[in-house]
C-alpha cells in the first residue's frame, strides 16, 4: 500500500515553544561561532534536501525527542 503524504504544518498546537526559548535559540546562532557554524551547515543541508512538510516532521520529531 503507498503512502499518502499529507500536511503537517497547520492545525492546532502541541508543543509551546515560548519566546524566550526562542530568543535563547537565536543567541546561540549569533553569539557562538562553532555553533553557529554547525547549525547553519546542517539547517542548509535539510532546506536542500526536505520539503517543507520533511522539514516540519523532522523538527516535530526532535522537539519530541529532546523532551523524552
Amino acid at each position: 500500500m503507498a503512502y499518502k503524504e499529507f500536511d503537517i504544518t497547520g492545525g492546532e498546537s502541541v508543543f509551546c515553544i515560548n519566546e524566550m526559548q526562542l530568543r535563547h535559540a537565536k543567541a546561540l546562532m549569533q553569539n557562538s561561532h562553532d555553533s553557529a557554524e554547525k547549525i547553519d551547515t546542517c539547517f542548509r543541508q535539510i532546506e536542500a534536501d526536505l520539503s517543507r512538510n520533511e522539514q516540519a516532521a523532522l523538527a516535530f520529531l526532535i522537539i519530541e525527542k529532546l523532551l523524552g
